[in-house]
């Protein structure tokens, strides 16, 4: 946390990636706490899940005690599908959100490698399976109709700072649908997927973004 903007106190809730939980977020998390933040894990569990699900059953749930905590409006910083939910949620709770920050979050289409594509087939069986009548037939595809993805397709509204980081050498998802084609507003870093969530140079930009949309470290 030396030599980066310090935070005004304001809650940050941080969004897992795919087939991951809160526990490797910790980094994240200290980081946030160290510079003056409230940091808060989202309470999802397994990321494996129906989005629309996990939303309703523990994240808006986070999100409001972050809320009555803090008494401002919050931050969401998700990695990968972590980022993708953040985008969703914000567009349904505006209001109440100041910033979403993606980290490798491929918001824009699915092009993803081979290998988590067929991951991505046995875990929306497994929704299916476990779920029955609690969703859609096209739950986790594109082609869904519940209001997760309405909400992920609308833009963001204009009281609601973005940021989207990227990396050429991702190795998992095309970086080209983690941007928004907003050069104010896209940073690339040099790094990998995973590596997103431990990057010092990821974090820096998060430290200028959070204290203030309009800045470029």
């Amino acid at each position: 946390g030396i030599g980066v903007p310090r935070g005004d106190g304001s809650g940050v809730v941080l969004i897992p990636g795919f087939l991951a939980n809160d526990i490797y977020l910790m980094e994240i998390f200290a980081w946030l706490k160290r510079i003056g933040y409230e940091p808060y894990y989202s309470g999802i569990g397994l990321n494996a899940d129906c989005p629309n699900l996990l939303i309703g059953r523990r994240l808006n749930e986070t999100i409001d005690q972050a809320r009555k905590e803090t008494g401002a409006r919050i931050h969401l910083i998700g990695h990968s599908l972590g980022g993708i939910i953040a985008r969703s949620v914000a567009a349904s709770r505006a209001e109440e959100v100041a910033s979403v920050t993606t980290l490798a979050a491929p918001f824009r289409g699915t092009a993803i490698h081979p290998r988590v594509r067929g991951m991505v087939q046995q875990i929306r069986q497994h929704i299916l399976d476990k779920h029955e009548e609690k969703v859609l037939p096209d739950c986790y595809t594109a082609n869904c109709t519940c209001s997760f993805l309405d909400h992920l397709r609308r833009d963001l509204p204009a009281g609601v700072a973005e940021t989207a980081i990227y990396s050429r050498t991702d190795g998992i998802v095309d970086y080209r649908y983690c941007m928004t084609d907003n050069p104010d507003i896209d940073f690339e870093v040099t790094g990998t997927h995973l590596g997103m969530a431990f990057n010092p140079e990821v974090y820096r930009i998060i430290s200028h973004r959070l204290a203030d949309p309009t800045s470029r470290p």
